[in-house]
């Protein structure tokens, strides 16, 4: 088991898709360890005051679910980049469900990301939300000690906190207690409030 365990861990993407879309779990297993700091990653550009980060996190991993059971190998385009493509889509499908009141938890979601501030309005408008965007982000950072804004950053590129805790060198219980700070001090310049 090892030995073949070992032997999937050599494949590249493409491959290992292959063998999983001919129902080889091994290989699908392979591929969600490979990619799970990047669904990570792309959910983590999004606060839920009053939920649980971890539903938008599922929402990615069923995007990157879905990019091993539909990437075609024939298309001019990595395993990576479609997978990125369908994970993305994925939570905005699910935080645009949460507008329209479906899942209550994402009804507050808060981006981070200021491309996904931006939608396909004209030039003037996508200038003004770019620049409220880096205004909140100027805001937030104001707010934030040195430690929470690198704590937010590495948060941000989807390490788990006993990474964080490694890197910032504080104990896994200290990085959450800070999350949890920041998530209240972004709320508030956003103007969402967690209900709990």
């Amino acid at each position: 088991m090892d030995f073949t365990k070992e032997r999937t861990s050599e494949l590249s993407d493409e491959i290992l898709c292959a063998k999983a879309c001919s129902g080889d779990r091994l290989s699908e297993e392979r591929l969600v360890l490979r990619y799970q700091q990047l669904t990570r990653a792309c959910a983590r550009p999004y606060f839920l005051a009053g939920g649980d980060s971890e539903d938008l996190i599922q929402e990615a991993m069923f995007g990157l679910l879905k990019a091993i059971r539909e990437f075609d190998p024939k298309r001019s385009v990595s395993f990576r980049t479609f997978a990125e493509v369908c994970i993305r889509n994925r939570i905005r499908s699910a935080v645009t469900s949460a507008a329209r009141g479906k899942h209550t938890p994402l009804n507050h979601s808060v981006p981070f990301e200021l491309s996904m501030l931006e939608s396909e309005n004209s030039p003037e408008e996508l200038v003004i939300t770019r620049e409220e965007g880096e205004e909140r982000l100027d805001q937030i950072n104001r707010r934030l000690s040195p430690l929470e804004q690198r704590i937010l950053a590495l948060y941000l590129q989807g390490l788990s906190y006993r990474d964080i805790g490694r890197q910032v060198e504080r104990p896994t219980k200290a990085v959450d207690n800070a999350v949890q700070r920041i998530r209240r001090k972004v709320a508030k310049v956003y103007g969402v409030f967690s209900e709990s």
